[in-house]
């Protein structure tokens, strides 16, 4: 934390004249001292030998006062050096603060960026280059949220430790606040490896346990790597740079470094534009639903649809989930978003056929709210859609880090007729056990195994494996990805009860799903006008002109997977 020393600053000449005066009044005291002493002594002496006067009065009373005077002079010097002293080591204090992080000893941000430019301009001067390092720790934030600030401090100084460790012996180490750091050091630029293993071992060593307060904690570190020969003219660019590509490094999986280049600052740069876009885009209704067709693949009727999100961007057409949602995810807005799109969702499906359900996803980033449920159930009841018509998806992986929250809040859906399915089954962290602690209605079989279950032994034994486990559960399964005839007829003579995938078409728009249940009889309105039963079927061979109609897809990409 800086200091404000101005008040330091302005007070120092002050003190300065106040010591000046100080020692003028001392030294004319003792020359005073001096006169009226030598005047009294030589009165008095006269007077006790040689029989003269008695000493005058007047002039004993100024050496008393002089003597006075002298011991205050040097009781108020002695507090004044003791004032200076004291000043000084909180000045030299304030400094320390101002250039340094108390936690761990590291330069801060401008510490590093000014002697960051004197190492900048030695690496020029001595013909090398000069590597910036930028670490952010990964997990970092659920250390603190479970276990609190001491011990995610606790971690933070064995991390410091560990780096200063891996570093060269002259080397600038920096601690920027929370879990973010920077390193800098001279290398030899026709020698880059030299920066790649201290790199590597940085991570390595970040990537082991530490132990604080008798718990085991697990974290590893991203790291952006920048140099300072490669289109970098001054320290703020170099450290920008090296920023960019820990970032990079990040959104490729963590746990791993990467050097900078220039298409890294093209994507940030299209990224932080599509950012800006989507605040703006959500409350303009721009990111719309689509809904995706799922089959009975036994009577190849048409029993629902699972809800997908688009941009339907004014300038750039048709944007597809994976290209927003993360952002959304990483900035916080998918809450907004996902309830955004279930609210139009519902008011589209309204007046379909009762027997036609929706399915939506939900984000690992939602399930983070306890407030969640209350959410969708006001959704639900604000636009009349019955709740027994939906089914909330949930990934594996979003049921990892919280469990007992996500029962809170499975419960409470449960408890209003939502159903419940578990998505990508076989690709989290513990399947049996989450079917044990969840109630769950259905199991979803990743499009992954689905899509080779042809072309790969493995994938065939894994979903063979899934349905059989469905059956002994009592729990349908839905196959995701289903492309082509031949793998219906396989997850078909499996048992799979429910399917979707490109064989019955692309996701739709709302206009589009609305054009075709119509067709199929499948709107309220449109039954209540021709008593026929309805008989809809959702085989590949049906004609769909509103699918050929929908704009291309380039994913099956769900709400927020």
């Amino acid at each position: 934390m800086a200091l404000d020393t101005s008040e330091d600053i302005t007070e120092s000449p002050i003190t300065a004249r106040r010591e000046l005066l100080s020692g003028a009044i001392t030294v004319a005291a003792i020359l005073l001292f001096v006169g009226t002493g030598s005047a009294v002594l030589s009165s008095t002496l006269r007077h006790y030998f040689a029989g003269g006067g008695s000493t005058d009065q007047t002039l004993v009373i100024a050496l008393l006062l002089n003597v006075a005077l002298i011991l205050f002079g040097w009781r108020r010097h002695r507090e004044l050096s003791i004032e200076v002293t004291i000043r000084a080591a909180a000045e030299e204090r304030a400094q320390q603060l101002a250039s340094k992080d108390p936690l761990t000893g590291f330069l801060n941000r401008r510490s590093l960026a000014e002697e960051g430019a004197a190492m900048f301009v030695r690496a020029e001067r001595r013909q090398k280059a000069m590597a910036m390092l930028m670490l952010d720790l990964d997990h970092f934030k659920t250390v603190n949220d479970m276990h609190g600030h001491a011990i995610g401090d606790a971690l933070l100084r064995q991390v410091a430790v560990e780096i200063a460790a891996a570093m060269p012996s002259i080397a600038l180490t920096a601690r920027f606040g929370g879990d973010e750091f920077a390193c800098a050091f001279l290398f030899d630029p026709a020698h880059p490896d030299t920066v790649e293993r201290i790199a590597e071992k940085l991570i390595s060593r970040l990537a082991q346990p530490f132990h604080a307060e008798g718990l085991q904690l697990h974290i590893s570190a991203s790291v952006g790597v920048a140099r300072s020969d490669f289109d970098c003219p001054s320290i703020d660019a170099l450290m920008r740079s090296a920023d960019i590509a820990m970032y990079a490094a990040k959104n490729s999986g963590r746990n791993r470094y990467a050097w900078f280049d220039l298409s890294m600052e093209r994507e940030l740069q299209a990224r932080n534009e599509l950012e800006s876009g989507l605040r703006a885009a959500i409350p303009r209704l721009e990111i719309v639903p689509y809904f995706e067709q799922q089959i009975d693949l036994t009577t190849g009727r048409l029993g629902g649809f699972e809800v997908l999100a688009r941009w339907e961007h004014p300038t750039r057409g048709l944007i597809v989930p994976d290209k927003f949602i993360p952002i959304a995810e990483e900035t916080g807005m998918i809450a907004e978003l996902s309830l955004s799109i279930m609210r139009q969702a519902f008011v589209a499906a309204k007046d379909w056929d009762p027997g036609l359900s929706l399915s939506v996803n939900i984000s690992p980033w939602q399930l983070k709210d306890a407030w969640l449920a209350q959410k969708i159930i006001k959704v639900l009841t604000e636009t009349g859609f019955p709740a027994s018509r939906l089914e909330i998806e949930i990934t594996e992986s979003s049921l990892f880090d919280n469990l007992a929250l996500a029962q809170s809040i499975v419960g409470s859906l449960k408890n209003q007729g939502i159903r419940l399915a578990l998505d990508d089954f076989g690709t989290g962290y513990s399947s049996l056990a989450h079917l044990r602690a969840l109630p769950f209605d259905r199991i979803k079989i990743d499009k992954s195994f689905v899509m080779s279950i042809n072309d790969n032994s493995e994938s065939a034994a894994i979903v063979n494996a899934i349905t059989r486990l469905g059956d002994s559960l009592n729990l349908p399964i839905t196959a995701e990805g289903i492309e082509d005839a031949s793998i219906e007829e396989r997850l078909r003579a499996l048992g799979c009860s429910k399917g979707q995938g490109y064989l019955y078409g692309r996701p739709l728009s709302v206009a589009n799903v609305r054009r075709l249940l119509a067709e199929k009889r499948l709107l309220r309105h449109v039954l209540a006008a021709d008593p026929k039963p309805a008989t809809a079927t959702g085989t590949a061979s049906s004609t769909n002109p509103a699918s050929s109609t929908s704009p291309p897809s380039s994913t099956n990409q769900r709400l927020a997977g």
